[in-house]
């Protein structure tokens, strides 16, 4: 596996969060499923493009997203923008560090990250964990 799945150190480092996952494929999507899952998280909401996550978005109680940035041939920015209308923090997980021109839009903001592909899963929780007790 190209992200090494080990068990966070604080297993409810999520302290039971409802998660959107907006990924487009399948195996990064399932593995991060279980990765929030193993880290405390209450509810991981999986969505592969941007009209499921605003349709999510309308029918879930989110509480923290984790976004990439490239959806087949779709950006996440819609989803990105109704997240920080409703001041719901999130962090981009993606392959597009640096060359994406979509990020810079949340590159400075309190309530976003972004960390790039792959990562550690002790990456990923962590900085879910910090966005989502603040």
């Amino acid at each position: 596996m190209w992200m090494e799945k080990v068990q966070y150190e604080r297993a409810g480092a999520l302290g039971g969060a409802r998660v959107l996952i907006v990924e487009d494929d399948f195996f990064i999507l399932t593995e991060l499923e279980g990765i929030l899952t193993d880290a405390g998280a209450q509810a991981a909401v999986p969505c592969r493009n941007v009209s499921e996550a605003l349709w999510a978005l309308d029918r879930h109680c989110i509480e923290v997203a984790i976004l990439d940035v490239r959806l087949g041939g779709e950006t996440v920015a819609p989803v990105a923008r109704e997240l920080s209308r409703r001041q719901t923090p999130f962090l981009f997980y993606t392959g597009q560090i640096g060359s994406d021109p979509d990020l810079a839009e949340w590159s400075t903001g309190r309530d976003c990250r972004i960390i790039g592909k792959p990562a550690a899963s002790q990456t990923i929780v962590a900085a879910l964990a910090d966005l989502f007790n603040r």
